[in-house]
């Protein structure tokens, strides 16, 4: 039976002749036309018997042929097989069975996005307006205390199977989990380091656990940064906090006065106090040599005086009439000298012009 039989209608259930508006094509005269262009350089017989497999051939070698695909360096293929995720192909030229068997989605792999919590960007003409959520920016601190804190979270796909099929909604994911980790991270800060420099430390607690989360749900997801935009008390007490933060800044300034007044003074202190002790045991050897020289000295005209006590004593004598009167002003008077005559020999004077 041919194509065009069947009660009439063709091959897609049409009713009426092969040429009606809406209908498919006569296959009939489809093959038909294909031989008459092959036997214009094909035997007659030859094309008779083998051309409908000849062209069967070529129909499924261009089937086949399109199954070849690329993906750009900013890509993954995603290959689906009847509507079911099979595997995920790197940059470059790939294959896969072609339609209806498999297709394949190229999702973008290396674009940043941005999630916003705690407010929202709505740009207009001229600026960009900046919308609060404070049901989102509101967190409870670890010293039980309300901060105001906006940031945002931006991610990059690692694996896009993971990221199109394992989550439903992954935007929607991603930004419960950031939410879920700083209100986690801010419970654990008290408020002055949310505003002061445990703000990085903050941020890096955030993503590690933001990525924790996703890898747990299998996302596909990498968190690359979190940034915090803002971080205050809540507006209705913003200014009696400012109070209190210029009072703590006085506190720190005088206390950084004491300290470096304690490190001008303390190390001066020290330093007299090592010269005197270096002093002290400096007189201390002078001393001990003093005495040990003298007990020498002693110990040595001891033993002189046992041998010979007549000329010991001479000596001790003229020894101790020399240090009494070395460092006198003398003056000898002759008792030979005339009468009414005062000899006299002015030897301080004589001992100055012999020292010029």
């Amino acid at each position: 039976m041919s194509w065009s039989d069947n009660n009439n209608n063709n091959p897609w259930g049409s009713q009426g002749g092969g040429n009606g508006r809406g209908q498919g094509p006569d296959m009939d005269n489809v093959i038909r036309d294909l031989q008459n262009k092959f036997k214009g350089f094909m035997p007659g017989s030859f094309f008779g018997k083998l051309g409908p497999v000849v062209i069967i051939v070529a129909l499924v070698l261009i089937w086949l042929a399109s199954g070849f695909y690329r993906v750009l360096p900013d890509e993954q293929g995603v290959v689906l097989q009847f509507g079911k995720f099979v595997k995920t192909t790197q940059p470059g030229l790939n294959y896969h069975i072609p339609y209806p068997i498999e297709r394949v989605l190229t999702p973008k792999v290396t674009k940043v996005n941005r999630i916003e919590i705690g407010y929202r960007q709505s740009p207009d003409n001229r600026t960009t307006q900046i919308r609060d959520v404070p049901e989102e920016s509101l967190m409870l601190t670890g010293d039980e205390n309300i901060v105001d804190i906006d940031f945002s979270v931006f991610w990059i796909i690692n694996d896009a199977g993971k990221f199109l099929f394992n989550v439903q909604v992954p935007e929607l994911t991603i930004k419960s989990a950031a939410e879920t980790s700083m209100r986690e991270v801010i419970g654990q800060s008290p408020i002055q380091s949310i505003f002061t420099e445990g703000r990085t430390e903050i941020e890096d607690k955030t993503r590690v656990l933001i990525q924790s989360i996703l890898d747990d749900y299998e996302t596909g997801v990498t968190i690359t940064q979190v940034q915090t935009q803002k971080a205050d008390p809540p507006g209705e007490v913003i200014d009696s906090f400012r109070d209190v933060q210029a009072a703590r800044a006085d506190l720190e300034r005088q206390r950084n006065e004491a300290e470096a007044y304690a490190n001008d003074i303390i190390p001066r202190a020290r330093g007299d106090a090592e010269q005197i002790l270096q002093s002290a045991e400096g007189y201390k050897q002078k001393v001990i040599a003093d005495s040990e020289g003298k007990a020498a000295r002693f110990l040595s005209i001891q033993s002189e005086y046992a041998k010979a006590p007549g000329v010991t004593k001479q000596r001790i004598f003229y020894e101790t009439m020399e240090s009494v009167f070395g460092d006198m002003d003398k003056i000898i008077i002759d008792k030979d000298s005339g009468q009414g005559v005062l000899p006299y020999l002015p030897l301080p004077e004589i001992s100055k012009k012999a020292s010029n």
